[in-house]
């Protein structure tokens, strides 16, 4: 599992562990990637996307701000994500015969016992993303139901951060040209493959946004963390448990989504949504009624243990 740490928000810009300041030793302060208590790949790579962004969202994302008080227009900011080099910043996809190759397909093969499970079942559920249907499959996370009719600020928030996470799947797909598993091995797919077999594997695009958006939710509701981002590893899963993207695939969207997030925080127009959304969503947490009960903590019991 991936976890996002944040430096003291208190801390200056100033203080040893700024992100600015030591983002030229290669280290990360403010954001990093741990897989099993040690520092992998992952986080070498949010360096490097951290700092394609700018820095500028470094600074904000530990509570430091910017050296000067102009904020970016909302030009240079949607620049600072498009100009993501997912490319170089993602570790390359497994090369054919490699151990992390035999294992995507050993991940695979194992996983097609899942199908006619309830987890396959919501593997079939996850396949659709858009932003009504992500908002509320988040929201036994949320802990309300995220209506998007009741939200608009929210929901032009979410779309922002898919919109950004769509778009930086493309260059990376295309320098590593992956196979998506079920052109490698024989095996069942929980959605039909026509469309898919036209298009590349590495990094998953629907990893990408579940996380960007899981991640932007934390922001928003930090109270809710644990289980936001339960859902947002659960959304990634699915795709491993549907048979249409390899473990490897959803492991490089989640640092992609992380990068795409720390991007954003540079873009003015961004920045002023998740005002916005912050607020709207706090004041309509007030009043909600609480969806605790038997469905969320049976969804939560399935998708909490690793499927593979």
């Amino acid at each position: 599992m991936i976890y996002i740490m944040r430096s003291d928000p208190a801390a200056s810009c100033n203080a040893p562990r700024c992100a600015l300041r030591h983002a030229g030793e290669g280290r990360l302060p403010v954001a990093a990637c741990v897989w099993s208590g040690e520092k992998t790949l992952m986080h070498h790579a949010l360096v490097h996307a951290m700092r394609a962004a700018g820095l500028v969202a470094l600074g904000i994302a530990a509570g430091c701000g910017p050296a000067q008080p102009a904020r970016p227009s909302t030009s240079q900011a949607a620049g600072s994500v498009s100009q993501l080099q997912t490319a170089v910043l993602l570790p390359a996809a497994p090369a054919a015969g490699s151990p992390r190759y035999e294992a995507d397909r050993q991940v695979f093969r194992a996983t097609r016992a899942l199908q006619g499970t309830p987890r396959w079942s919501q593997a079939q559920h996850d396949v659709e993303y858009a932003t009504p249907v992500l908002l509320d499959d988040f929201s036994c996370a949320m802990g309300v139901k995220l209506d998007a009719s009741q939200l608009p600020q929210l929901t032009a928030l979410v779309d922002q951060a898919s919109t950004a996470a769509d778009a930086s799947t493309a260059p990376a797909k295309k320098a590593n040209q992956r196979q998506r598993p079920f052109l490698i091995d024989q095996g069942a797919t929980c959605q039909p493959t026509d469309q898919l077999a036209k298009s590349f594997d590495y990094p998953s695009g629907h990893a990408t946004r579940g996380w960007a958006v899981g991640l932007v939710l934390t922001e928003l509701a930090p109270d809710r963390a644990s289980d936001l981002l339960l859902r947002s590893r659960a959304f990634a899963d699915s795709r491993v448990v549907c048979g249409v993207h390899n473990l490897s695939a959803v492991e490089a969207g989640a640092v992609n989504g992380a990068a795409v997030v720390a991007a954003l925080h540079a873009d003015a127009a961004f920045q002023q949504q998740l005002a916005a959304a912050r607020q709207e969503l706090a004041a309509y947490r007030k009043t909600a009624p609480s969806n605790a009960g038997p469905q969320c903590s049976a969804e939560h019991a399935l998708i909490a243990p690793t499927p593979y």
